[in-house]
């Protein structure tokens, strides 16, 4: 960094990346500043500039026993430790800034000596929440947010006619579950879990066992809506909150849309065959794949909605660690739920190839002419499909 980089910095202040410090600073205070930046995103501490952005110095000739002072705390009042790079720069007045360089850690969540774990936003660093715990941990893939147990649960609280219904669908694909008792394959799916001697279904079993999924998970719903025209702002002339299990909200949604997608006659042969604007696979693969990649710490439901020029597909979260936009499109295959998805796998509705991007991106270039869009929108994974005829359907 030179120094004009430094006051470009200096100038925008504090923000997610960008933490100002005055000499003398205390172990724990600069703790907490390292845990912040490495959970975060990384970023750089400037040791020597005042809250406002202007550089104070610090003594050079305290410079090398300061930059021990700040690796001692990275290493030993940090938990897993953490590796700084340092750097200085000098201004025109002489004035010495210590730059201290944070990556982004690989072994999140960090925490400090004192047993807290803190995350930056763009205007400070906070005490991390417990959702935000949750996805450090998942980002990291030391825990699998959907095998987490629902400890409001209960064995009994499983609707009987699913699990032999799941169990059929399995069977069916060639698996043998007939075998082993009912109560042992759901522990070996995880979707059962014993703790302290009681037995809970796991969040991935609520989703596909429960009576009632939503009185335990109220958010893993889906708000299906047409819109007319083509913004948000518009009030849907039809609106339905589908829930239930898994299976039955993808029935559902697919219901939902099949009722307001044109799905004009073509004549083949004798007789008229129906053809929905979208093909049903592309329709299935992106609904399944909100199911099953969803981030479920976000407190926010799947939004499916029809406008006059496109159909949005809006799940909550991000894409999971290592997961780009740009590589999307190429298959990579990294799964967020992997409980979730591996029953989606049995039951035959996902492949383990990752070629659902790149199947949904043929398939609607079939069927439109265009090809679907992915891209981030504030904490939403959108999936946007094109129409054409703005949802009309061509005369014959």
């Amino acid at each position: 960094m030179n120094l004009t980089e430094l006051k470009t910095r200096l100038d925008a202040g504090e923000n997610l990346h960008t933490e100002l410090k005055q000499w003398p600073v205390h172990p724990d205070d600069l703790a907490a500043a390292i845990v912040a930046l490495t959970n975060t995103d990384g970023g750089q501490i400037f040791v020597g500039v005042d809250n406002n952005g202007q550089i104070v110095g610090i003594d050079q000739n305290e410079r090398d026993r300061i930059s021990q002072a700040i690796d001692n705390v990275a290493r030993n009042n940090i938990a897993p430790p953490v590796t700084v790079i340092q750097e200085t720069i000098i201004d025109e007045q002489g004035r010495l800034v210590l730059i201290v360089h944070i990556p982004k850690g690989e072994q999140r969540p960090y925490r400090t000596n004192r047993g807290i774990y803190f995350v930056r936003t763009t205007s400070g660093r906070q005490q991390a929440s417990r959702e935000e715990l949750l996805r450090l941990f998942q980002a990291t893939e030391s825990f699998y947010y959907d095998e987490k147990p629902i400890l409001t649960t209960k064995v009994s609280d499983i609707e009987a006619q699913a699990l032999q219904d799941l169990l059929e669908m399995i069977k069916s694909r060639g698996f043998d579950v007939e075998s082993i008792e009912s109560e042992k394959v759901l522990h070996n799916w995880h979707l059962l879990q014993e703790i302290n001697d009681s037995v809970h279904l796991t969040l991935a079993g609520v989703l596909f066992l429960a009576r009632n999924p939503q009185y335990f998970l109220p958010m893993t719903y889906v708000s299906a809506l047409r819109i007319p025209g083509t913004e948000i702002a518009s009030a849907p002339i039809d609106q339905k909150r589908i829930q239930g299990r898994v299976l039955t909200i993808l029935e559902d949604t697919l219901r939902f849309l099949y009722i307001h997608l044109p799905r004009p006659h073509h004549i083949q042969g004798l007789e008229p065959e129906v053809q929905s604007e979208f093909p049903q696979e592309a329709l299935r693969e992106i609904l399944v794949n909100a199911i099953a990649h969803r981030d479920y710490t976000v407190s926010a439901p799947i939004r499916v909605i029809l406008y006059d020029d496109r159909l949005e597909v809006r799940s909550p979260g991000l894409t999971p660690n290592t997961v780009t936009m740009e590589n999307l499109r190429y298959g990579i295959h990294v799964v967020r739920n992997p409980m979730i998805y591996s029953m989606f796998l049995r039951i035959g509705l996902v492949t383990d190839a990752g070629s659902g991007i790149p199947r949904i991106i043929r398939l609607i270039r079939q069927a439109t002419g265009q090809e679907p869009a992915f891209r981030l929108e504030g904490n939403e994974f959108v999936v946007s499909l094109p129409r054409r005829n703005n949802g009309n359907v061509p005369q014959k």
